[in-house]
């Protein structure tokens, strides 16, 4: 079993910025890849970013390339997510999630969730 627990949500002025956290804990393995989505009121649950162990080699949702950056600290079991420039349509909750299986964005093969953190930009 793998916990995740993020913090660093909150609100925020169009154009602003805020860097959430996802610390793991319990079964962390090297191979495991990171990544975080978001969920919008009414609205299906979205890839954001990932980022795989080694190398590492990274994914964005297009909507957030540019802006988002995601990172990780293996000897934390900690990955981050900076996210710069942000936008009233950004506004959702936000989960982090591990998957010990593929490099993807299918929510799908994620294994482990976090419980989620609101992130609310104002216009």
């Amino acid at each position: 079993q793998v916990q995740l627990v993020e913090s660093g949500g909150g609100l925020v002025e169009t154009g602003g910025s805020l860097r959430l956290s996802c610390a793991a804990s319990g079964r962390t393995y090297s191979s495991y890849v990171m990544a975080w989505f978001r969920q919008a009121p009414g609205k299906e649950r979205e890839f954001v970013a990932a980022i795989s162990w080694s190398a590492p080699s990274t994914m964005y949702a297009d909507s957030v390339k540019g802006r988002f950056a995601i990172s990780r600290e293996n000897t934390k079991n900690t990955f981050y997510l900076q996210m710069n420039s942000l936008k009233p349509e950004d506004t959702a909750v936000y989960y982090c999630a591990v998957s010990q299986r593929t490099f993807g964005s299918y929510a799908g093969a994620f294994d482990y969730w976090g419980q989620g953190t609101q992130v609310t930009v104002s216009s």
